[in-house]
């Protein structure tokens, strides 16, 4: 059996399961238009090199203040991706 006998049974069981059961379809994701992902990650970076001057800078102040940006911005995405796509 080739591969492309496998992967076609497997698109039939999908599409046989998620007929039965539409809960099972995964909804694409929203992806970020290009100017904003650039623009989220160019500030990104600038806030990491920011935060990384302040643990120099300041000692364990700058640590702690990054590792609050650090665990508030880990919240934040795990509570969205927990939330799921917006319908």
């Amino acid at each position: 059996m080739g591969t492309e006998d496998k992967r076609r049974q497997f698109d039939d069981i999908v599409a046989h399961l998620t007929a039965e059961d539409p809960a099972l379809a995964r909804l694409p994701r929203r992806r970020w238009p290009r100017p904003v992902l650039i623009t989220a990650l160019v500030t990104g970076g600038l806030l990491w090199g920011l935060l990384s001057v302040s643990m120099v800078a300041w000692g364990a102040r700058g640590v702690a203040l990054t590792c609050g940006c650090v665990a508030a911005f880990g919240l934040v995405a795990a509570l969205e991706a927990r939330r799921g796509p917006r319908h």
